[in-house]
């Protein structure tokens, strides 16, 4: 058993980054979680290339029509117990794509795939990223 946090988990996450569109903002905090000052890996997190060895699925920007597919597959592919966070304003409530009259948008995260837990920010902080994972093990 690894120690994430303050908490004793039971295993370490692995998760698998799907990026449905937007802006890179989320992406860079992202890169920010992994480098030196923050360092997931150290406290057990591992990034996966493939969402079939992935035990969460983060996902961020809204979500276009032309992703919509990619996104059903990827989440399709990713093994039982799975768990999805919804990264950043525009995952988590289309941000400022909310617009009814944006016919390229298919909608939040939520409305494609099932999500546990919502990480809001534009971009969010690396500490809310963090906390999201936090949030999400305890599902497990």
């Amino acid at each position: 058993m690894k120690l994430l946090g303050s908490e004793r988990i039971k295993k370490s996450p692995w998760i698998y980054h799907a990026h449905a569109g937007g802006c890179v903002g989320c992406d860079i905090e992202l890169l920010a979680c992994m480098g030196p000052r923050y360092d997931l890996e150290r406290l057990g997190v591992k990034w996966v290339a493939s969402p079939r060895y992935a035990d969460i699925l983060l996902v961020t920007g809204p979500v276009p029509l032309h992703t919509k597919p990619f996104l059903e597959r990827v989440y399709a592919q990713t093994p039982e117990p799975k768990r999805v966070i919804a990264m950043g304003a525009c995952g988590t409530s289309c941000g400022v794509f909310i617009d009814d009259e944006n016919y390229s948008i298919a909608g939040p995260v939520e409305k494609i795939i099932p999500v546990d837990v919502k990480i809001p920010g534009c971009p969010p902080k690396p500490e809310a990223i963090i906390d999201g994972i936090l949030k999400v093990m305890r599902k497990f």
